[in-house]
């Protein structure tokens, strides 16, 4: 008790109490858990060391994967001396078996060993499969409790979201201090499931629910307000444990996950792909600046039906609409602006918070003001030749958007029948490709995802096609993407896709929260958000071609192993020794 109060490291202190009273340590530790848990990796102890120090002075709950070691027993020490370095420190460990998600090889009896002793190196907490639970002695799980421990045991589901009271069920037998369900999220409504499932347990505060997959981002956000005890992060981008999960510093910087709580309003980005989009940092940071109590989701579908189910039970106030949903979702809204009307897609949605349309939905499309705006800054429409390269929802903006401030309009798109049906609709001509480079325009904007990170489609257009005064790409991830290197090459002037980006976005942000949007500070973030991107592709395209040339030194390695059985061979004497050293790791029950 003295200890605890004078602050020295409860770690001892639970350990001894632990075996006289069983509920003390998860009482403890409450008062140490943090919202977030980040999960630490790397092949060495060294390099786990170095990273868990980098950044437990920010977040000190750190997950240690020891599953990841070669050999996890003798690195046990070295993580003693980290948190007798570190006293603010609370670690689990885990060392998940194969057969559980993990990359332990060894037996139940080997995962059991190494959380035994990791618990005599000081781990406040440890990781146990219920498989591996359920595989085990009663006695010997016994024995494993009196180590002082407290005890996880945890399922995870890589295939669907089901039967989370039947797991539950099966966990609570074993009754350990936190009960970790993690199905995964094969569409978004599978968060509401988990969701509705952490807020019926609501009486039991040990429970961790989290879902895997692109999908689950939600409950990884609004897992912690429904009723799990805290989440789980990556220490850095590229260092995922989990499909899915997210950076600490972006749960806790962009998605400001300690302030989330029952007020918080929800507001989010669908379509598909998501994975890019930097609308969650651009409009979180903005929500940041103005002081609004909500957080904006990525929320990755294709299914119309799934983000609708969605807006209702959680509930979302607000989305941006982007691709392949903002023609199809014009139809389950209740009022839309004049503009969507008219161009038959929608890329903004607002549920209607309170009176007679409550829960209803309203569409407005902002896409126009975002693509109009930055080119009547640098001329007058009326008039001007303009070339539009596509016929989706953002082409659809692009055309009546122009078409409304007089522009002549040209559509090049891979489907003919679809520019031609766009084309009638808005008063604007078609054009062949084989006749755009016989033809001068003011500008050229690409309303395609050509170009867009991850996406391989070829360009539509060449140089020889480029006979224009402007080229304006609606795509904005990346900065600078094949048509605007084009256009530059040229000396061509050009407008990026930030520009119609952060303008369509502070629109939104207007509509949402009814304040003037902060453009200046969501410019500034998207412009440094993806220059860092940039820098980061630069470094791995540099490291590439070293890492292919060690990976084929790697390779050849193995030319070498004749000899040496051929030395050996020669020397029968040596045989025995080789045999008894190869015996003697059958220890590899780490």
């Amino acid at each position: 008790e003295i200890c605890i109060l004078t602050n020295c490291s409860v770690r001892y202190a639970i350990a001894s109490m632990r075996s006289n009273l069983p509920s003390i340590a998860p009482q403890l530790l409450r008062s140490r858990l943090t919202k977030v848990c980040v999960a630490i990796i790397g092949t060495t102890p060294a390099e786990m060391i170095e990273k868990a120090t980098s950044v437990v002075k920010e977040t000190p709950f750190l997950e240690f994967r020891l599953d990841y070691l070669e050999k996890p027993l003798l690195a046990l020490p070295k993580f003693k001396q980290f948190f007798h370095a570190n006293t603010a420190a609370t670690a689990i460990a885990t060392c998940r078996r194969a057969a559980g998600g993990g990359k332990f090889a060894g037996s139940v009896a080997a995962e059991v060993e190494i959380l035994t002793q990791a618990a005599e190196a000081g781990f406040h907490i440890a990781d146990l499969e219920l498989e591996s639970a359920e595989a085990m002695k009663k006695a010997d799980l016994q024995k494993f409790r009196e180590t002082g421990v407290a005890l996880i045991i945890s399922h995870h589901d890589f295939n669907a979201t089901k039967d989370l009271d039947g797991i539950y069920a099966r966990i609570a037998k074993f009754a350990p201090d936190f009960v970790k369900i993690v199905p995964t999220a094969k569409a978004l409504v599978d968060n509401v499931t988990l969701i509705r499932f952490l807020e019926r347990m609501n009486d039991h505060t040990n429970i961790i629910g989290i879902c895997m997959g692109d999908a689950g981002v939600i409950s990884r956000v609004l897992g912690v307000r429904a009723g799990s005890a805290f989440t789980f992060a990556a220490a850095t981008v590229g260092e995922e444990t989990g499909p899915g999960q997210i950076a600490a510093r972006t749960l806790l910087e962009t998605y400001r996950i300690d302030h989330v709580d029952a007020a918080t309003k929800v507001y989010g980005v669908a379509g598909n792909p998501i994975r890019s989009s930097l609308s969650p940092i651009m409009m979180n940071t903005a929500f940041r600046r103005e002081t609004v109590n909500a957080v904006y989701l990525a929320l990755q579908t294709a299914k119309l039906s799934d983000l609708l189910k969605l807006v209702h039970e959680i509930p979302i106030q607000g989305l941006s609409i982007t691709m392949p949903l903002k023609e199809d979702i014009m139809s389950h809204l209740e009022r839309t602006d004049p503009l969507s009307a008219k161009i038959g897609a929608c890329n903004t949605v607002l549920r209607v918070p309170s009176g007679e349309n409550a829960g209803k939905l309203f569409g407005f499309n902002t896409d126009v003001a975002g693509i109009v705006g930055p080119l009547e800054k640098r001329m007058s429409l009326r008039g001007a030749k303009v070339l539009v390269l596509g016929a989706g929802g953002a082409a659809r903006a692009a055309v009546f958007g122009l078409r409304d401030k007089g522009a002549e309009v040209f559509i090049l798109n891979r489907t003919p029948e679809t520019a031609h049906k766009l084309a009638r609709q808005s008063g604007s001509k078609t054009i062949k490709k084989d006749a755009v480079s016989k033809t001068t325009f003011d500008v050229i904007l690409n309303a395609t995802p050509v170009g867009m990170a991850g996406n391989k489609a070829a360009p539509l257009l060449e140089a020889k096609d480029l006979n224009t005064k402007l080229v304006f790409d609606l795509v904005y991830n990346p900065l600078e993407t094949p048509l605007l290197h084009l256009a530059r090459q040229m000396s061509i002037p050009i407008i990026t896709g930030v520009e119609m980006f952060v303008q369509q976005g502070a629109r939104q942000f207007e509509i949402f929260t009814g304040k003037p949007a902060p453009e200046e500070e969501m410019f500034r973030v998207v412009l440094h958000a993806l220059r860092q991107q940039a820098e980061a592709a630069a470094v791995e395209a540099a490291e590439a071609p070293a890492a292919k040339t060690a990976k084929t030194s790697a390779a050849k390695a193995p030319a070498a192993k004749p000899a040496a059985a051929k030395s050996a061979a020669a020397k029968p004497a040596a045989k025995p020794v080789a045999a008894k050293k190869a015996k003697a790791p059958v220890r590899k029950r780490k």
